[in-house]
């Protein structure tokens, strides 16, 4: 069965979908023209929490089924959009004459797009799905035609909306039944009986986030072209709901693009939402008729364009697709009234159909093996050819941080467009008019604030604390002064309180300033031209700005933001040649140096483990995670890189390293110097987490520690292991035999997260394998078979394996001996090595205890 029908949010979906449909039932069959059955703001509150609902289903089965998860957050936006406009109603900011012409045009966009959706449905075989979407398609346009003409299409609103609980209670039969009979029997159409594609949900450019993304660009072009066509008379606070909801959910599918690892996606997610506030505050204020300043949509259009030609990379309809919205934003600039003007809007009219076709197509592709060309691997077949270029091979690995596993991409590429479009939107003055007249307030505010915010956090969860401390300081600086200075809020108060502020946030600033010393080059500039605009804030407070200095000083941070964005984005996308950010100006020896100095990758891929191995090869020293704890390891052929290792962790003297071996074949050069008994033993305990204190002797000297030797062990005994790790045991089999000891400062605790590797050791190590907490926080258990020849075996520490299992397999190895019994490959060998009483003091991990007998 497909894994989208087992999901549990897809029957939560469905049961959401099928509520909504039964009060939308309800209210049509019930009202009469006169008056609502449901009074306005009730059905709003209540359309709004089941589209609540509807949202959270359709994020959380993202994985499972892309199409239900497209249909689930399509109706969501509807009900959203449509729950805002009837509480504006019922509250009576919208008139009731102007109820109409504020529904019509989002729910004309919601019937093209669910009809999309419902073609798509039929040709994947997914009745149900198919069902739900052209009934809710087809009540949308019955709704229409009911606020068109008064008393017409909300009894064929409510039938539709039948259509649609019925199937949700089919499904909810089948549902029902398929559990309680565990699969034996299920209802026709039901469960999907196909698997989803995988090649189409792996495809980048075909995902939920994205096609959420075109009908949300549908809903705002409807909107905006709506007057153009004289479906309604201009844009009025009522259009308002539509386009924030939109924006909305382009700042939600923001967050799970960098969630999907698509910086690329997000950043394009993260402008359309910028556009759907600002012409969201142009329909609240249309009476004033507010006019954008030229220079921001003239700078957002090369930001635009720049991120459509990196898009190509995608696939060339995508970055052909942005290119519209270039257009959309030139015909901005050359227009006084902006999107108030029929340039403007038939710009969105021609985004309109451009959205749809786009959406059909991706949506197409996301369910079928069979593709439609949208030309993927242009961009990358042209690049080839090009020796100067190289193009990055992107996977879920490609963003993993320094420190820590992450679950999103790098957000710097949105973070500095951000600085860019906010540094030029304060450029605008305000002029005789006021501030609300121009368009400078969601510019500054959304772009440098929110979306900052918004980029802050991710670099905060990606354990970037300077690129998160920064982005967030800069965009509550951006929303602060946004809507004092810019919304109308600052006036004509200046003095000493302002001041007090403005210095508050220069003194946080300059802590950044000085820490991105540390950094590189490009982040410090950043951070220094930051704090001149802030000393332009605070000049401007007390009365004493000279003149031109605040239009300077934005231009110059506008054009080193629009370096960093511009070499984020080039950096991300080619290997080689990259834009310079430049090398730390500042840097400190020890742990917390350059974070390139420590290789950090994931340990389930084999070609990490061959990286790791190659440095070890070379002399390096590595953290590698084990079936206990994280260790540090060097190879025993590289003497330098035991007495590196060794120097590191600071070992003290009565603390040595141990050696490990990946299996008992390893010890083949040396097995006629070790006990039968004792190699038997290794064989019935091995791979595991036992570590075995054995005599020193002559054998050591085949591993070629040579000086080294003195850090492994101690005068008399050694512990070695065989892990019982994959990972582990993969990378000794292609270095050899490694000296081992704790990845962290001897005293302290035993580092059981990757994270902890860096934290505690720093730049002095050359690699880490990255496998997140340790599986087990125990340490191993370690024993003492230096008179092992005599029948005994002691106990330097119980750990993880119990005493009682370890003295059962000694005893089993026994029994076989006196049985004559022993291992073959060694029943030639007689020789012993000698035994020693001097206890071992400790293995891979720290310990002081006597051993037990």
């Amino acid at each position: 069965m497909a894994q989208d029908s087992r999901s549990v949010h897809f029957p939560v979906g469905i049961l959401g979908i099928s509520s909504g449909s039964l009060l939308l039932l309800i209210n049509n069959y019930a009202s009469t023209p006169g008056e609502d059955f449901i009074p306005q703001t009730a059905l709003g509150i209540l359309l709004l929490v089941i589209a609540a609902v509807l949202a959270n289903a359709g994020v959380l089965s993202l994985s499972h089924g892309q199409l239900f998860s497209l249909l689930c957050l399509t109706v969501s936006g509807l009900w959203t959009g449509s729950g805002l406009v009837y509480i504006l109603a019922g509250q009576g900011v919208i008139p009731p004459d102007d109820l109409g012409p504020s529904l019509v045009p989002g729910l004309a966009a919601f019937t093209l797009a669910l009809l999309l959706i419902a073609i798509v449905a039929l040709l994947a075989k997914r009745a149900v799905l198919f069902i739900i979407a052209l009934s809710i398609s087809l009540a949308c346009a019955h709704e229409i035609a009911g606020l068109s003409a008064a008393g017409f299409g909300r009894s064929a609103t409510a039938a539709n909306y039948l259509f649609v609980c019925l199937a949700g209670v089919y499904f909810g039969v089948g549902h029902l039944l398929s559990y309680i009979n565990h699969g034996e029997v299920e209802l026709v159409a039901t469960w999907a009986k196909e698997k989803p594609v995988q090649k189409a949900q792996q495809d980048p450019e075909c995902t939920s986030m994205t096609l959420v993304s075109l009908v949300m660009n549908l809903l705002a072009a409807s909107v905006l072209a709506c007057p153009l066509l004289g479906v309604v008379p201009q844009l009025s606070t009522g259009h308002v709901p539509w386009l924030w909801t939109a924006g909305v959910f382009q700042l939600a599918m923001c967050v799970l693009s960098y969630r999907d690892m698509d910086p690329l996606g997000a950043t394009f997610c993260g402008f359309m939402a910028l556009l759907r506030f600002a012409e969201g505050y142009t329909a609240l204020l249309f009476s004033i008729q507010p006019s954008s300043p030229v220079p921001f949509p003239v700078v957002f259009s090369v930001l635009l364009f720049i991120t459509a030609v990196f898009s190509c990379q995608k696939s060339l309809t995508e970055g052909v697709y942005q290119l519209f919205f270039v257009a959309y934003l030139i015909a901005i600039a050359a227009e006084p009234l902006g999107f108030l003007q029929r340039g403007t809007q038939g710009v969105q009219a021609a985004i309109f159909v451009v959205s749809a076709g786009v959406l059909f197509v991706y949506a197409l592709n996301m369910n079928f093996s069979r593709r439609i060309p949208t030309g993927q691997g242009l961009l990358k077949a042209l690049v080839s050819k090009i020796n100067a270029l190289t193009l990055r091979t992107h996977d879920k690995d490609f963003h993993t941080p320094y420190l820590g596993l992450s679950k999103y991409a790098d957000a710097e590429v949105l973070g500095h467009a951000c600085s860019v479009l906010a540094a030029f939107a304060i450029t605008a003055t305000i002029g005789e008019r006021g501030p609300l007249f121009v368009l400078v307030l969601p510019w500054a505010v959304v772009a440098g604030g929110v979306l900052q915010l918004l980029c802050g956090s991710v670099c905060f969860a990606r354990g970037k604390t300077l690129e998160s401390t920064a982005f967030i300081l800069y965009g509550v600086m951006w929303v602060v002064w946004g809507l004092t200075r810019y919304g109308g809020l600052y006036g004509e108060s200046r003095g000493f309180n302002v001041a007090v502020g403005i210095i508050g946030f220069m003194l946080f600033n300059a802590l950044v300033t000085v820490a991105a010393l540390f950094l590189n080059v490009a982040w410090f500039a950043y951070a220094l031209t930051f704090q001149l605009i802030l000393i332009s804030f605070l000049l401007d407070a007390i009365g004493s700005l000279p003149f031109g200095y605040d239009i300077g000083v934005t231009i110059i941070f506008g054009l080193v933001s629009f370096y960093c964005f511009l070499a984020h984005l080039f950096n991300g996308t080619f290997q080689s040649p990259q834009i310079p950010l430049g090398p730390a100006l500042v840097k400190f020896s020890g742990t917390g140096g350059s974070r390139d100095a420590c290789l950090h990758v994931p340990a389930r891929k084999a070609t990490s483990v061959n990286q790791i191995a190659e440095i070890m090869k070379n002399g390096g020293i590595c953290g590698m995670p084990t079936d206990t704890v994280y260790v540090l390891v060097a190879a025993c052929n590289r003497p330098d890189a035991v007495v590196k290792a060794y120097k590191v962790k600071k070992q003290a003297q009565d603390r040595p390293m141990s050696m490990w071996i990946s299996s008992i074949k390893q010890l083949d050069p040396v097995k006629h110097l070790l006990s039968p008994l004792l190699l038997d033993f290794m064989e019935a305990a091995w791979p595991s987490s036992i570590s075995m204190v054995i005599p020193r002797g002559p054998w050591l000297d085949a591993f070629g520690l040579g000086e080294a030797a003195k850090h492994i062990g101690t005068p008399q005994s050694i512990a070695i292991r065989s892990p019982d790790c994959t990972v582990a045991t993969h990378l000794i089999n292609m270095v050899g035999p490694i000296a081992v000891t704790s990845a962290n400062p001897t005293g302290e605790a035993d580092t059981t997260h990757h994270n902890q590797v860096y934290a505690k050791l720093g730049d002095k190590v050359n690699g880490v394998l990255c496998d997140g907490p340790s599986p087990e926080n125990i340490a191993s258990t370690v024993v003492d078979c230096t008179k092992i020849e005599t029948g005994h075996i002691g106990f330097f520490r119980v750990g993880l394996i119990p005493k009682s299992k370890v003295l059962h397999i000694f005893e089993e190895v026994q029994r076989r001996h006196k049985h004559g019994k022993m291992n073959p490959a060694f029943e030639a060998d007689s020789s012993e090595s000698p035994m020693s009483d001097h206890l071992y003091a400790s293995v891979d991990e720290e310990i002081t205890e006597e051993p037990e007998q």
